[in-house]
Formats: C-alpha cells, structure tokens, sequence
C-alpha cells in the first residue's frame, strides 16, 4: 500500500484514461459515459483518492462550499438550524464552512475570513451585519442571505419567521384574556428580531389602551431571563405577562417565577416565548410560544442563495414565513381553535 497522498495522475493510469477525463468525473462537468464514471470511481477508491475541494475552488475560483455563519450557537435554537442547512445543503451537492462568530465579538471580523475561502455563497444566521460589510460584500460579488436577520433597506437579501405578526398575535390575545399589566424580555437590542417583536408587541398593547410594558435585557440567556423575571416579578405591582423575546429567555423567566418566587404559572402570570426550541415542550415547562418553521425558513434561505449564485444579477429577496403559536400551559390566553389563522397560525399542544 502507497504511504502519501494519492494523485489523480494515478486514478487515470489505473483506470485506463487521461487525467483529464478523471477531472471532468469528479467536477461533473464535461461529458462522461456511465461506464467510464464507474471504472474511475473503483479505481479512486482502490487507491484510496479523493479530490481536493478546497485547492480545486482555489484555481477554478468556484466552490461548492456554503459559508454559515453563526453568532449564536449556544442558544439552543441554532443547533436545529444548522442540523437543517447541513443535511438539506448536503443533499444538493454543497458542502458546509462554517464560521462561529465568539461572544462580544462583530460578525464584520469574520466574513473576510470566510470569503478567502472562494465559497460559492453565505448564509449568516443569529449574527448583525453591518451596512458597511454588506456594501463590501456586495462588491466582492459573493451571495449572501441573512437568516433570522434583516438589514433594513434591501441591500442584502433575508429570510425570517413574520416575527411581528408572531408577537401582534400573542399581545392581542394575552390583552382579550384580560391582561393589563406586561413586562417584556429582550434579546440585543441592535438586532433585527428584537427590534421587530418589541415593536409589534407594544403597538398592540396600545392598540388595546394598554401603557408601555417594564422591560429588561435578558441577552438571549437563560441566567438572563432569569435575573430579569426575577427583577420584574419582586415589585409590588409585577406584570401579569411575560413575553421573551426568545425561548431560552423564556425558560429562566419560568424557573424564575415557579422556584424562586413561589408564583404559580399561568395563575398569577402568564409567560409567552419565541421559537419553540425542544425544551418548550418538556413537562417541566409547557412553554405557550410561537414556533418558527425552521425548515421552510432553511428551505426559503437555501432558494434565494441559489437563485444569486446562479443569476448574480438577481435583486435581493425579502422573505417572510409565518410562524404559528403553540399555545402549552405557561400562559392564560382566550380560548383558541387549532389552526386558525389570526395574524399568525395557532395550535394547541400539550407539553
């Protein structure tokens, strides 16, 4: 057995043809019989070979590699997601790089990283891009879709959940159940989905004749949503309902409440998240939230990354998947029929 890397120049001699015809085989371009395609394919793997993707995207200047990035992996949201775009990516022939972007830090440090790399495009999920970066991209002609993010302005092309139907849905209903005192628990307040479920959750509120709720910065946490619940469920006139503006917040503010404050759940308030993580439907918390459909948003990113790398020229796409409340035991609500569709889908499930 050969020690050291194994040539194509060898696959040919194996195989009975030129180099070249191995090249065309591995890059699918060109044409190659059936027959010849087999004969190649046991001659690599006899030998032991395997193209080299990275070198062959550093000459061609084209890849089949897709860059995620991701700010947020820790959030137990993201895992599912990216567990989407890899099996979904793979399926089509691409292959993942992916870039995690640490903690404090600015997703503008990355992506010339990534771009060094020749992928054929980008996806940046949980992570803000700058209008900067976005111009710099633009010019380096290199696709690139936000996923659970937007730039306002249509520079850059996004895809996300109808985040402020979502929480409209949930402030209307939680103002019909008889609430009247809220408290809302954010993420980081320069992102796109913070901004959106606030904005939409408080013109509720007011629609209804409701003042502006307490709010508290839980960091898209679970120590955060905690420390958070715990501040605004200790005053003497605390809010009756909780919206989180992400589950893992969501999950502290109920531990909060149950175990530290002796409250009972939804009796004495009522707590609403976003997302529909898996720990949502554990018994020990029957979270009522509203689920973001992470595979038709992984399949809408996916459709539009295409569409840009085969067509550069293609405008920037706006996209936006409904989600659906999943309404569990954490919350007092009106009374809902599964499937109705009021500014948002609605379901009802037990834990």
């Amino acid at each position: 057995m050969k020690i050291g890397k194994v040539t194509s120049h060898e696959v040919a001699r194996l195989a009975g043809v030129s180099q070249t015809t191995v090249s065309r085989a591995f890059n699918r371009e060109g044409s190659v019989s059936d027959a010849t395609l087999k004969r190649i394919r046991a001659a690599a793997e006899k030998l032991g070979y395997w193209p080299n993707e990275l070198a062959r995207s550093l000459i061609s200047r084209k890849s089949n590699m897709i860059g995620i990035v991701m700010g947020d992996i820790l959030n137990p949201f993201y895992p599912a997601v990216l567990h989407a775009f890899t099996q979904k990516l793979q399926t089509i022939g691409r292959h993942v790089l992916l870039f995690s972007v640490p903690a404090g830090a600015d997703v503008d440090a990355v992506l010339p990283q990534m771009l060094q790399y020749q992928v054929a495009g980008v996806v940046i999920t949980s992570a803000t891009l700058s209008s900067r970066m976005a111009r710099t991209i633009a010019r380096a002609g290199t696709p690139v879709v936000l996923f659970n993010r937007t730039v306002y302005g249509n520079s850059v092309s996004s895809v996300c959940c109808a985040n402020e139907q979502g929480a409209q849905n949930v402030a209307r209903l939680l103002c019909e159940a008889g609430h009247r005192r809220f408290g809302i628990i954010g993420g980081r307040a320069d992102t796109s989905t913070h901004v959106e479920r606030r904005r939409a959750f408080v013109g509720e509120l007011e629609r209804h004749g409701i003042p502006e709720p307490v709010e508290a910065s839980g960091a898209n946490t679970y120590g955060g949503g905690f420390d958070a619940a715990r501040r605004m469920l200790s005053a003497p006139d605390r809010p009756t309902a909780l919206f989180c503006i992400s589950d893992i917040m969501a999950l502290g503010a109920l531990d909060a409440a149950r175990r530290e404050l002796s409250l009972s759940v939804p009796d004495d308030v009522s707590i609403v998240g976003f997302d529909d993580i898996p720990a949502a439907a554990w018994p020990s918390y029957e979270l009522t939230t509203v689920q973001q459909p992470v595979d038709a948003m992984v399949d809408g990113a996916i459709a539009v990354l295409l569409r840009q790398i085969e067509d550069p020229s293609v405008a920037p796409s706006v996209v936006r998947v409904p989600g659906r409340l999943i309404v569990r035991a954490s919350a007092r609500l009106t009374p809902v029929q599964p499937g109705v569709a009021t500014g948002g889908a609605q379901d009802r499930r037990p834990g």
